[in-house]
């Protein structure tokens, strides 16, 4: 994972509820990344140990 990055996710919240969403990483620090979820919009952060996985979007090819 990097900065500017888009993955996918699959995510547990505190109360158990299991989400995936697109973000894209805006900064990575000790166990928390922030990112802008382009599911909502909206930024977000997220725990490390609270991706259950993860998977990086497919660079566009341009012709």
């Amino acid at each position: 994972m990097s900065i500017g990055q888009t993955i996918e996710i699959i995510y547990q919240d505190k109360a158990g509820k299991i989400t995936q969403r697109k973000i894209v990483i805006v900064g990575i620090r000790d166990d928390h990344i922030r990112a802008t979820c382009l599911t909502t919009g909206a930024p977000r952060v997220f725990l490390v140990s609270s991706i259950l996985t993860w998977q990086q979007e497919p660079q566009k090819r341009h012709a």
